[in-house]
């Protein structure tokens, strides 16, 4: 390895890692977006340790563009071991940078998270994925909370239904 020009921790982080890919006979992503760096960096300030599986598992979820399963990602992912990639989705979840969506059938997927409070619409014919973000509901929960003698601690609410893609292909087609 050449010169660091990044400084001392940024380039022994580097030789950790790449040390950790070499050993796992995995090679060392040249680059990596953005988004990554953002989700390492977030975890590492939480105190979680950057790992190559861990590194793996975050530059997959960065990739997806619609939400997925564990197991899909473990699938996608050989090399990491079912424990970790669980773990990892854990602890991206606890963050609050990957959410969970509970599709209508009660299957759990994840997804990237929008910052804040948010919600989701689900199409339950293409699958697609809205984020909701502000909640209109606080006030009728606190209303219904409060006539029962119910202390909420959190909600969490999903609308099932057909997006307008959905909705105006079977206009079309009728």
């Amino acid at each position: 390895m050449g010169v660091c020009l990044t400084g001392p921790m940024v380039c022994d982080r580097l030789r950790r890692l790449d040390t950790e890919y070499h050993k796992r006979g995995l090679a060392m992503p040249k680059r990596e977006s953005a988004l990554v760096t953002q989700l390492l960096d977030a975890l590492e300030e939480r105190g979680y340790r950057d790992t190559a599986p861990r590194r793996a598992v975050v530059q997959a979820v960065a990739l997806k563009d619609k939400h997925f399963t564990a197991e899909e990602l473990r699938r996608q992912l050989p090399e990491v071991g079912r424990a970790t990639v669980y773990r990892s989705l854990k602890m991206l979840v606890e963050t609050g940078l990957v959410c969970r969506v509970l599709l209508e059938g009660g299957m759990l997927h994840y997804q990237l998270s929008h910052p804040g409070h948010h919600h989701h619409m689900l199409c339950v014919e293409c699958g697609a994925s809205e984020d909701i973000t502000g909640c209109d509901i606080e006030d009728q929960l606190k209303n219904v909370a409060a006539a029962r003698d119910f202390r909420v601690s959190g909600h969490w609410l999903e609308i099932y239904g057909r997006c307008g893609k959905c909705w105006d292909e079977e206009t079309v087609a009728a």
